[in-house]
């Protein structure tokens, strides 16, 4: 029989080119899963790196709520134009604690992995009120009942206890100070913030909102966002990469 014909019987039964095509597929796919196992971590830790505050949290869920991901993405390739336009590209610590992770699909903004201290507070509130005010050819959708709905955090603990089921470090200590950190974080206390950056390294305590002694979801989202891509100082991983 020639290999012409063996290959034939493939092509006449389906059912063995089916259980031809499980079988490469299998082979491949624990080629691909089985070193998995053998390793301690399949993401390498990053000095830097840490879980959000509850206020950064909040602001999380407000922007899982309205689906920001469906239109900004926050994951930079390792592409040129990418990296000249956005940043350095993004890193699989920088995600090792967001449940779920942010990675989007599609790109009808820019994407926001690296958008943390690029904008002022009061530029990321004019924006959210009227996107065109500060961007004139955005397609971006209001965003004004942000700034007018106080925040209820009153569960924030027990969304971090739920993160910290699925593998966030949130101490005990972290989620029982939830609210105070939270409070802390969206004011001008001083003692409530050096208490503050002990658990969450870095963290920026200040007066995010116009409203005096109310926290808005404005406040909460405008706080997350000032986070985004701050944790990690990349210029040290330049500076290897130049040394070598």
């Amino acid at each position: 029989m020639s290999l012409w014909n063996k290959h034939a019987i493939f092509e006449k039964n389906s059912i063995i080119l089916l259980l031809g095509v499980l079988i490469v597929i299998s082979i491949g796919g624990l080629v691909e899963v089985l070193p998995l196992f053998y390793l301690k971590s399949t993401i390498e830790k990053v000095e830097g790196v840490r879980p959000h505050t509850p206020l950064e949290l909040a602001g999380r869920n407000i922007y899982v709520r309205e689906g920001c991901y469906t239109c900004h993405s926050q994951m930079i390739r390792a592409l040129r134009d990418e990296v000249e336009r956005y940043g350095h590209y993004s890193l699989a610590s920088e995600s090792m604690y967001d449940h779920p992770f942010q990675w989007g699909s599609k790109r009808n903004g820019p994407d926001l992995a690296r958008v943390g201290n690029k904008y002022s507070d009061d530029w990321h509130r004019r924006h959210l009120a009227n996107p065109r005010a500060v961007v004139p050819g955005s397609i971006m959708p209001a965003y004004s009942w942000l700034a007018k709905t106080e925040l209820d955090a009153g569960k924030i603990d027990q969304d971090m206890r739920v993160l910290s089921m699925e593998g966030v470090p949130y101490s005990d200590e972290m989620i029982a100070k939830a609210s105070l950190d939270l409070k802390a974080q969206s004011s001008d206390d001083d003692a409530g913030a050096a208490d503050l950056v002990k658990r969450y390294p870095k963290a920026a305590a200040r007066a995010y909102g116009e409203q005096k002694g109310i926290v808005t979801e404005a406040d909460a989202l405008i706080a997350y966002l000032q986070v985004l891509g701050t944790q990690i100082d990349f210029k040290i991983y330049d500076d290897k990469a130049n040394l070598r």
